[in-house]
C-alpha cells in the first residue's frame, strides 16, 4: 500500500512541474512580445495605431516566428513596417533557438 501512496506523490509533482512550466513559458512569451512591441513603436516613433508628426514609418502586420528556449517553444509575432526595415534586437535573424552557437555558458 505505501508504494502506490508514493507513485501517487510522484504524479502530482509530475503535474504541478508540469503547470509551473507552461506558466513560465506563457510568461516568457508575453514578456518578449511585449518588447518586440516596444521595439516596433521606438523604430517608427509611434505606437499602434497613433498618428504623430514625427512618425518615422507604418506597420504592417506581423509574420509568426518560433523560439525555442529553456522554458519551451515560444510562438511569437513579430511586427514588420511597410519599408521592411525593421530589426529585432531580441534575436538575430533566421535564430531558431535560444542559443545559435551552440555552446554553454560554464
Amino acid at each position: 500500500m505505501t508504494r502506490s501512496k508514493n507513485s501517487a506523490k510522484k504524479l502530482n509533482f509530475r503535474a504541478m512541474l508540469a503547470e509551473q512550466e507552461d506558466f513560465l513559458r506563457t510568461l516568457v512569451q508575453q514578456m518578449v512580445q511585449q518588447v518586440l512591441e516596444a521595439e516596433m513603436e521606438q523604430a517608427i516613433g509611434a505606437e499602434k495605431g497613433e498618428g504623430t508628426p514625427t512618425r518615422l514609418g507604418y506597420r504592417s502586420g506581423s509574420y509568426s516566428r518560433t523560439l525555442l528556449t529553456r522554458v519551451g517553444k515560444l510562438e511569437l509575432r513579430v511586427p514588420q513596417d511597410r519599408e521592411g526595415r525593421f530589426r529585432t534586437e531580441v534575436f538575430e535573424r533566421y535564430q531558431r533557438s535560444e542559443n545559435s552557437t551552440g555552446g554553454s555558458a560554464g
